[in-house]
């Protein structure tokens, strides 16, 4: 029997992971006292109709590459796949891969590089050897008794994966790392340099970098099972950005609320060297979505009152400005030029939204300019809690959202 269910491991990707980083690392620098971010003052808008391109049976991800939208998904059977399947902007199929090792292998997260290709993060199973020893000769079997087969165990998904696909979906290259226990991993960042990944490992957060070339660097724990990791930036200087939430003592900083949400920079040889806590006194926080110019995104919950939180910060983490907004606790963020688009999954008035008052959760996508005031506000009625964004720069904003039936649905921000 297999210690993981592959449906248990598929359906806590969709969860908030529990992750935490070891500290057997130089001591983290003490960060300078912040200036506080400045409040942006916002115009009112009016909701303009978000356009929803399709729905995603069954999709895990969703990623924009030229011309071409990406998705990723899980496919069960005598050993589970992934596949891979491109469409153009009005959601219409071009092409579908299935990577399949002969092994169970499951993608939980996905990016692109500098390059233009594909790099899904996720577990695998190593390949069972086939037996090839001697065949038996038959028995007797006077009363015809029928022998069921044995079915094969399944190995464990033991394996850290990372899986190199073309913006056509061609296989290029795969890369895996032999660990002690399934990873759920939670975030992954790639250029240049290299791939890094968040997740969480036997109750602890992970991070773990890879070459361009899959030679995979230590993996480091970050804290216990009180901390989490849920996105990782890699820096053009070697270090990483790492993005989550806490509820111990870490780098030296103690707990401020319930739960403070945490941003950690790991330098190029893999220490510690900063921690700063964001913290709402009585308040539970945690980061839970960043883009590579460092505008974060998560929730803040006060006693009864739950808010999205959108905060810019310098590559010193210093906040340069911050906005929240009432929302269901879900959010995603993303940033191109000028402009910063901040979905939530809202469920009530937002302050500079003219007439907005939804009876149930309805995503919003507002868009914010370079110093987080409000410019713009786009919606559609079917579509609930934001999942991710995704942007290029020949076809634009899109973005994946469960609707209000469970069923996951392809939006797209068109400018009217």
């Amino acid at each position: 029997m297999r210690r993981i269910a592959l449906p248990i491991l598929i359906a806590l990707s969709l969860a908030t992971p529990m992750c935490t980083p070891n500290f057997a690392t130089a001591a983290p620098k003490k960060s300078a006292a912040k200036q506080p971010a400045s409040q942006p003052t916002s115009k009112l808008v009016v909701v303009k109709k978000l356009d929803v391109v399709s729905t995603a049976t069954d999709v895990e991800g969703l990623v924009a590459i030229g011309k071409t939208l990406i998705t990723y998904s899980n496919t069960g059977g005598p050993n589970s796949n992934i596949v891979v399947t491109g469409l153009d902007a009005t959601g219409l199929q071009l092409w579908q891969k299935t990577i399949d090792s002969g092994s169970d292998e499951v993608a939980l997260t996905a990016c692109s590089d500098t390059s233009g290709n594909l790099w899904i993060a996720g577990a695998s199973a190593p390949v069972v050897a086939i037996d090839t020893g001697t065949v038996q000769t038959a028995i007797d079997n006077p009363d015809g008794v029928v022998i069921e087969p044995s079915s094969p165990l399944r190995s464990d998904l033991s394996q850290i994966t990372l899986w190199k696909v073309s913006a056509l979906g061609e296989l290029l290259a795969t890369y895996s790392i032999a660990e002690s226990a399934p990873a759920l991993i939670s975030g992954i960042s790639a250029n240049s340099t290299g791939v890094s990944i968040v997740g969480l490992l036997a109750d602890k957060p992970f991070l773990i970098s890879a070459s361009p070339s899959g030679i995979f660097g230590k993996l480091i724990t970050i804290g216990t099972a009180k901390s989490s990791l849920n996105s990782v930036v890699r820096n053009s200087d070697g270090s990483i950005n790492l993005f989550g939430s806490s509820t111990e003592t870490l780098g030296g900083k103690k707990p401020v609320g319930i739960r403070d949400g945490v941003l950690i920079k790991v330098s190029k040889t893999g220490t510690i060297s900063t921690v700063v806590r964001s913290s709402a006194p009585k308040g539970d926080r945690s980061w839970i979505n960043a883009d590579n110019s460092l505008v974060l995104t998560g929730y803040v919950k006060t006693g009864k009152i739950v808010e999205s939180a959108f905060t810019k910060f310098t590559l010193a983490f210093a906040p340069t400005w911050t906005i929240r907004f009432p929302s269901h606790g879900t959010s995603a963020v993303l940033s191109s030029a000028s402009n910063t688009f901040a979905a939530i999954g809202s469920n009530s008035a937002v302050s500079g939204v003219s007439g907005w008052k939804p009876t149930t959760t309805q995503l919003l996508l507002l868009v914010l300019d370079s110093k987080g005031a409000m410019t713009a506000a786009y919606s559609a009625p079917e579509l609930a809690d934001p999942l991710s964004l995704t942007y290029s720069k020949e076809i634009g904003l899109f973005g994946l959202a469960r609707a209000n039936n469970g069923n996951l649905s392809i939006f797209h921000l068109v400018s009217r």
